[in-house]
């Protein structure tokens, strides 16, 4: 299974936790039961990040998104950006850039046009300012006094 379709199956699963106020090992069960959606240890593993931090996401994504409140962004932009920023901060073996990319792609196939320039205004601005706070933290002097 490609990272991707790890990826897709997650949104998918994220998504419908959005819908539903089942437990997430009972959408896992249904996911399994009608062979629709690949659930393995990597989407569990994605999924489960993704809501274990859902709270957390929500604020930066709120902080980000200029031209909607949060109750306001449709639910499958919601699952898309949260996966998004879940491997842009706690995923080591995405890069930041890789989760955007990736994530206007799932919004090219399941979301609309303006939808995709929202997205990529939300996490290209977030990724903007991690990269400026990175920049920040390495010139920074040292308790020692060296950079």
């Amino acid at each position: 299974m490609t990272r991707r379709e790890v990826r897709d199956s997650a949104f998918k699963l994220v998504f419908e936790k959005l819908l539903r106020d089942d437990d997430i090992q009972e959408l896992y069960d249904i996911a399994e039961d009608i062979d629709e959606i690949i659930v393995n240890d990597e989407v569990k593993e994605l999924v489960d990040g993704t809501l274990a931090h859902a709270d957390e996401i929500d604020e930066i994504i709120s902080g980000y998104s200029k031209t909607r409140k949060l109750s306001r962004i449709s639910r499958l932009d919601l699952a898309i950006l949260r996966i998004a920023m879940y491997e842009s901060l706690y995923d080591d073996r995405t890069p930041m850039n890789a989760a955007i990319s990736e994530a206007v792609a799932l919004a090219g196939v399941y979301t609309y046009k303006e939808d995709i320039a929202f997205i990529n205004g939300v996490l290209g601005a977030f990724s903007r300012d991690r990269a400026e706070l990175q920049e920040d933290n390495a010139e920074a002097p040292s308790e020692d006094g060296n950079a």
